[in-house]
């Protein structure tokens, strides 16, 4: 008989605590009680009908319905290196120097199991998405928060230079940021870029949200000098064209990087989404007046359900960027966002999320709820009306 009176955990311990997601929960909840669900964050209506039925015109012309090519197809790949150079004057091969991937969230997981040593460090911003605990641990990876404070949710670049030691190898940065909707200055870009060579740093930055920017503007950090061969640039589909379940991302970056990246996203889903891919490449070549009325809807529904919540007596910071508003529910006599959470769609049938679950010094945000605005316009009128019971 082994002398071991408890089983050997089955959970790898580097991902010991993260549980299932807080969105998957509050998503959940939301079903459950029927309760108006702004935690999440995804939209109430499809996308583009023209890009819908693209991908129903690839679905039935055979394109991508077996394997498409491991980096992606390539009316994909072309499309998103014209969207960098378009948008943000970037010149990228869409040969080496893009590939195509399971949306963000598997180009973040692949490039740290790509890039990261077991004990390397990884400096993100925190409140962070979820998955950048998961993926970090997952690599081996040692995760050092930098703490992004209430109102304002500015980094303290100070700190961010003190943060690194000799094991830092890269920094992991969200901007326009979630949950906070902190949109990183041209000043701080530099100050970052300038400390990356430096200290001979990598950098991966997630710019999902590169199109939902409603003050100052989206750079690039891959734009700076010094920092074409040192960033791993993702983004995806699913926020700017409101098709979240298409899981369609991508990676540009040097194509040493590229090859890194690759290497390791070959062994995590192969491929995936070909006719989708097909739909994206159309997506991508939409007119501008396309992204600026996507961003001015947003724009009316953020300034809609803000005032909402400040009439309904939360503390509300007001957001640069994203589709998410992050409130402090201190002035409502509250005094942990958790609890506050689960018990709203019963108090009122509404659904939020606690920013809490981002810090890994959870005191940081301990009253801070995140609400989602990309929602019909009607359903955000009704929120804000039942969250005025409160």
């Amino acid at each position: 008989m082994s002398d071991r009176s408890l089983p050997r955990p089955l959970l790898n311990r580097g991902l010991a605590g993260l549980g299932t997601t807080i969105f998957a929960e509050m998503s959940a909840l939301a079903a459950r009680t029927g309760a108006i669900n702004l935690g999440q964050g995804f939209p109430d209506t499809d996308g583009p009908e023209e890009i819908r039925e693209a991908a129903v015109r690839a679905l039935r012309a055979g394109h991508g319905n077996q394997y498409p090519p491991g980096p992606g197809v390539p009316e994909l790949r072309n499309a998103v290196a014209e969207h960098q150079h378009r948008f943000h004057g970037l010149t990228f091969d869409p040969d080496t120097e893009v590939l195509i991937t399971t949306g963000a969230t598997e180009a973040i997981a692949a490039t740290m199991l790509a890039l990261l040593e077991p004990g390397d460090e990884v400096i993100a911003f925190e409140p962070f998405y979820d998955s950048y605990a998961a993926c970090i641990a997952m690599a081996g990876a040692v995760r050092v928060p930098l703490t992004l404070h209430a109102p304002a949710f500015r980094p303290d670049l100070d700190a961010l230079r003190d943060a690194v030691t000799p094991r830092t190898r890269l920094l992991l940065l969200n901007s326009p940021h979630n949950p906070t909707g902190m949109v990183l200055t041209p000043a701080e870009l530099a100050t970052i870029a300038e400390l990356a060579v430096e200290r001979d740093l990598l950098v991966v930055t997630d710019e999902v949200y590169e199109h939902v920017v409603f003050e100052g503007e989206h750079i690039p950090l891959i734009s700076l000098p010094g920092m074409r061969d040192r960033v791993v640039s993702i983004s995806s589909a699913g926020k700017t064209f409101s098709f979240t379940g298409w899981k369609v991302g991508w990676v540009t970056a040097a194509a040493p990087l590229v090859t890194a990246v690759r290497t390791a996203k070959q062994y995590l889903t192969f491929v995936s989404g070909g006719p989708l891919q097909y739909a994206v490449a159309e997506a991508l070549r939409l007119p501008d007046s396309y992204f600026t009325g996507f961003r001015e809807d947003l724009r009316a529904k953020r300034d809609l359900l803000s005032a909402g919540l400040t009439a309904a007596g939360f503390e509300v910071h007001q957001p640069a960027g994203t589709y998410f508003i992050t409130t402090d529910v201190a002035p409502l006599g509250e005094k942990d966002a958790i609890t506050f959470c689960r018990a709203l769609p019963e108090r009122c049938g509404v659904v939020a999320v606690p920013n809490s679950v981002f810090y890994d010094h959870p005191t940081a945000g301990r009253t801070q709820v995140r609400f989602a605005f990309c929602k019909r316009v009607d359903v955000l009128a009704e929120a804000a009306r039942r969250l005025r019971g409160l």
